[in-house]
């Protein structure tokens, strides 16, 4: 097969016009084309006045392709195989049964590469199952009280799951086509495969946990759900078991899946004696603006064509203060939602739906905190206090019932509280209260802050737009701790297998997954070489 790369194509092009484009950029016949599919689609706006698709084509020739391939004498274009789906995971036996604990994307991939296995886990999550953790979050968006143990950060599908649904990342492993190639086989939508950036949304991602759910089920794996591990029980640093409530279950070999949020839990594997470091994270604001100007400054002219859908920003600055700005988890037509996990705290977060189809963009607007800002040199869980402090003063300036902070950006900049709103209605729920953001984030991010927006709206013309809103705050992009572990992917506890965003080697939906397969991956080749040496 033929991998023709950056292809340029009209806005305007059909499926049916690929072959032909393929043809040309070959100089063969139409007809000697015999299948050609995407492997890749982006749009490129380098020239705002010609705007047009970069395309990767997967393309079968009549004949000899590596002949047909020179005679063409493109440069970027290769001989590719097909793709190949990584093997099947080895049939294993152990004497017990493992238990993954998290229903975030490394827990489920764990679970679901651990039952392909034929091992049966055990899948613990302290929330509740997709259906009714959105229900539950719906009426806390209303209003209605906080659950702490099942949100917008704890439940089926994990904190992902209210989100954009992005499956970019920048790490190079096969099980990342592996993984999206299983997310379209359970429901995503199948554009996932070749969008440059690819995302699923809020509302494909609810379904897609589910069926991934009955596929662990259905191959001997076992969900429970409403199930937080409270303790472990491992004499002379070895596993042999964790508590959930007053029940202890019995097992050799967990993988801990737990997400960035999960504090009372990091809580518990300190004093349990698992070995934690502090690690940085980002601390700052959603930053909202209507999707229009988005689109027109990206896009110009070409703004709103069918082909382009909502416009997408990614920007990053190394100021003079030496602190790095960066926008994250960009939601085209998306909304700002309530992301709290703990009584008397407000935390944000951005959540979009497949189509982004809203008339607002927003995007997380961040600064680098370093474990030196928090103390993380003598305490692992300083940068957890470090976050819950900024989250309860944000809670406080809101008003005291989960009404987040907002300020127009002018005002910002200008440093002057807001009184009201402008052109850009903010879309987080329960609601904003005006005011000054500076009441709620160390000195340093809003300093930081007001020098990137002025910077990155010459980069993006309309960032700095006097009414753009900043809501506040958002404390929980990655997780402030990392979990040492060996080459063989264990903790200092022997049988513990951290995973996943939790564990602090992850940073999004698809690196998460990734480390969840490797985990189950690790736990299984951990005990086929102690059956080994025992034999």
């Amino acid at each position: 097969m033929i991998r023709l790369s950056a292809l340029s194509a009209p806005l305007n092009v059909e499926a049916g016009d690929l072959p032909g484009l393929a043809a040309r950029a070959l100089g063969i016949a139409p007809d000697e084309v015999l299948s050609c599919r995407v492997a890749r689609r982006s749009v490129d706006a380098r020239r705002r006045d010609r705007i047009c698709l970069a395309l990767a084509l997967d393309v079968r020739v009549r004949g000899d392709e590596a002949a047909v391939l020179r005679r063409s004498g493109l440069r970027q274009a290769s001989l590719v195989p097909d793709a190949v789906p990584l093997p099947a995971p080895r049939r294993a036996h152990l004497p017990f049964r493992p238990v993954v604990v998290g229903c975030g994307p490394a827990g489920l991939f764990a679970a679901l590469t651990l039952a392909r296995a034929g091992v049966f886990p055990l899948l613990l999550e302290r929330g509740r199952d997709a259906l009714s953790r959105r229900a539950e979050v719906e009426a806390f968006w209303k209003g209605g009280a906080l659950n702490a143990r099942s949100n917008v950060q704890f439940g089926e599908g994990g904190a992902g799951t209210f989100s954009d649904g992005k499956l970019n990342t920048g790490i190079k492993d096969p099980r990342c086509g592996e993984v999206l190639r299983t997310l379209a086989a359970f429901g995503a939508p199948e554009e996932i495969l070749w969008q440059a950036r690819p995302h699923m949304g809020t509302d494909h991602l609810i379904a897609v946990v589910q069926a991934l759910r009955a596929e662990i089920i259905r191959l001997g794996g076992a969900v429970r759900f409403e199930a937080q591990v409270t303790g472990l029980h491992a004499p002379q640093g070895v596993l042999r078991g964790v508590r959930v409530g007053e029940e202890e279950i019995e097992t050799r070999a967990l993988v801990l899946a737990i997400g960035h949020s999960a504090r009372d839990t990091f809580a518990m594997l300190r004093e349990a004696g698992v070995a934690m470091q502090a690690k940085p994270f980002s601390i700052g604001a959603r930053i909202e603006h209507r999707q229009a100007l988005i689109d027109r400054a990206q896009y110009g002219r070409f703004a709103g064509h069918p082909a382009l859908g909502a416009a997408e920003y990614r920007l990053s600055a190394h100021l003079s203060n030496g602190r790095g700005v960066y926008t994250f988890c960009m939601c085209p037509g998306g909304v700002v939602v309530a992301a709290a996990s703990e009584p008397g705290g407000v935390v944000t977060n951005g959540m979009s739906f497949f189509a982004r189809d809203g008339q607002n963009a927003n995007s997380a607007l961040l600064v680098d905190v370093r474990p030196e800002d928090f103390g993380g040199a003598d305490d692992p869980l300083a940068g957890v206090a470090f976050q819950r402090r900024w989250e309860s003063l944000a809670f406080a300036a809101g008003g005291g019932d989960y009404r987040a902070p907002a300020q127009r950006v002018d005002d910002f900049l200008r440093g002057r509280a807001s009184r009201g709103g402008g052109d850009v209605l903010p879309t987080y729920r329960p609601g904003v209260t005006w005011g000054d953001l500076r009441a709620c984030l160390p000195p340093f991010a809003a300093q930081s802050m007001a020098e990137a927006i002025a910077r990155f709206d010459r980069q993006l013309h309309g960032f700095a737009a006097p009414d753009a809103v900043l809501t506040g705050v958002e404390t929980r992009s990655s997780c402030p701790l990392r979990i040492p572990r060996d080459a063989t992917g264990q903790a200092n506890l022997r049988g513990l297998f951290p995973a996943g965003e939790g564990a602090g080697y992850a940073g999004g939906i698809l690196s998460a997954a990734v480390d969840g397969i490797r985990a189950a991956e690790r736990l299984l080749a951990a005990h086929a070489a102690e059956a080994g040496r025992n034999a």
